[in-house]
């Protein structure tokens, strides 16, 4: 038998770290830690060692084509692909941030949606038969869904979008945004919101392409909501812990051998929610 492998990105701190642990405890199998920073992402490992818990480590920046291809081919070579794969990596600017929203709109989307979306055009085909892939959105998407207008929420709701039409929708709205008329174009004032839209409405693509292209493989591929959580990024005000925060991924990713469903939704809190 091959070993067993599960990949989290931006997993040297906060909810990515807590995934690890988890994982360490639940997963059979070899389990990794991957990070922008070499340091930080080697400290990450020695920081579990103390609780007892073996991880490894490979640099891996989602931002960086070659960072990403470079991940892959180690995976494909040492693995023969991924078992698992969580998708955590992901940036917010905060509430009192002072960049002007057109930078906001840009560099949000970059990494939570095109660079998650380039994780996965790389490793998707990397995914062994009974994989598991779950991207961490947020119920900050669903919120943002339903402030769009209805043609975009139609869109974004609609079983035949596709990855191109997606993605044009996402540059349309970096592109308004910098003009300062994304909401003219019918988009909301989150480009948080949007991202994490986008990023669950990819999540369902790939599970429809997945089941029409390796019908047979049960791969199982969802978004869902860590919820509300102390970390750098949400703040210390937030009601769960990292570890509460780890538990819906955990579930996704962990669905037993043979499972079918969920497939293609969101998730938060264990319970599939409405899109």
């Amino acid at each position: 038998m091959s070993i067993k492998v599960a990949v989290v990105t931006g997993s040297n701190k906060g909810i990515g770290l807590a995934i690890v642990r988890a994982l360490c405890k639940q997963y059979q199998g070899d389990v990794y830690i991957t990070a922008r920073d070499v340091g930080r992402g080697q400290e990450a490992v020695k920081s579990l060692a103390s609780e007892g818990l073996k991880t490894q480590f490979h640099q891996l920046d989602i931002n960086d084509q070659e960072s990403i291809t470079t991940a892959a081919a180690y995976f494909k070579e040492k693995y023969g692909g991924v078992d698992v794969l969580i998708n955590n990596a992901g940036i917010a600017f905060k509430a009192a941030d002072t960049a002007p929203f057109a930078v906001q709109a840009e560099v949000t989307l970059k990494t939570n949606f095109f660079a998650t979306r380039d994780m996965l055009t790389h490793f998707l085909p990397l995914i062994k038969a009974g994989g598991r892939v779950v991207n961490v959105s947020s119920f900050v998407g669903a919120r943002t869904l339903n402030n769009c207008d209805a043609a975009l929420q139609q869109r974004f709701r609609s079983e035949d979008i596709t990855e191109e039409e997606l993605s044009g929708l996402m540059e349309q709205f970096v592109a308004q945004a910098k003009k300062g008329e994304h909401k003219k174009g019918g988009w909301p004032d989150s480009a948080y919101g949007t991202s994490k839209t986008g990023l669950t409405v990819l999540s369902m693509i790939h599970a429809r392409r997945l089941s029409k292209e390796r019908p047979s493989d049960g791969i199982l591929v969802n978004a869902c909501c860590p919820g509300w959580v102390r970390t750098d990024m949400a703040g210390d005000k937030a009601p769960k812990s990292p570890d509460e925060g780890a538990i819906t991924p955990v579930y996704l990713a962990l669905l037993p051998p043979g499972a079918t469903e969920p497939h293609g939704k969101f998730v938060s809190d264990k319970e599939v929610q409405p899109w």
